[in-house]
């Protein structure tokens, strides 16, 4: 094989325009609320992998991320109104990354005893209901936006899949035992929530 022989011009065409379009989107600060919800996503890989280690000090380096990629949520949102730059895919997008973190981190949880499988499934099966209904909403021209209710559900969802991770005594505390009370709570929270979206959407549908 010929070591001097160049890759395709097609090739290094195509890479040099997405490296110009990606310089292009980190210049213009309006873009970095959406890549900041996109790094939520990309962070989704590398903390199953972590979870599978079932190590103490990976635990903590996993509820790091967790809470790291749980601060730029609130981050990407702050961004979106200092620039002005709300849009739908935004709207859309940011849930749907909050979702894919925390359910995949839950039912890596079921998968190392740390969090009920019934409960877990609940939890998943309000979040992929309540995603069909935004994504309803939106075909009908009607973008549902989060309740407070809701973002207390989160806030709760993320303590009890921090304290889960971190599953072993820290801080003079029971990581595992605060874990499961938090679990609790957010998962009354999220059934309560769930209903209130259910009803709340098909009242705006069916007004239509």
């Amino acid at each position: 094989m010929d070591q001097n022989r160049k890759p395709p011009v097609f090739l290094t065409g195509s890479l040099a325009v997405l490296a110009e379009r990606f310089r292009a989107l980190l210049a213009d600060p309006a873009n970095l609320p959406n890549l900041l919800t996109l790094s939520r996503i990309l962070t989704v890989p590398l903390i199953i992998v972590l979870l599978y280690s079932n190590n103490r000090w990976l635990n903590l380096l996993t509820a790091l991320l967790l809470v790291l990629a749980a601060i730029t949520d609130g981050l990407d949102g702050y961004l979106a109104r200092k620039y002005n730059n709300e849009s739908t895919l935004g709207r859309l997008l940011d849930p749907l990354a909050d979702k894919l973190l925390l359910l995949s981190a839950m039912i890596m949880l079921v998968f190392l005893g740390r969090a009920p499988a019934w409960m877990v499934c609940l939890i998943v099966c309000r979040e992929v209901a309540v995603t069909g209904l935004r994504a309803m909403a939106v075909e009908r021209g009607k973008v549902i936006g989060a309740s407070p209710m809701a973002k207390y559900k989160t806030i709760f969802q993320i303590i009890a899949v921090v304290c889960l991770i971190i599953h072993y005594p820290f801080l003079w505390a029971d990581a595992q035992t605060v874990g499961s009370f938090f679990l609790w709570v957010a998962f009354i929270y999220t059934m309560i929530t769930g209903y209130t979206y259910f009803r709340e959407t098909f009242a705006l549908l069916l007004d239509e």
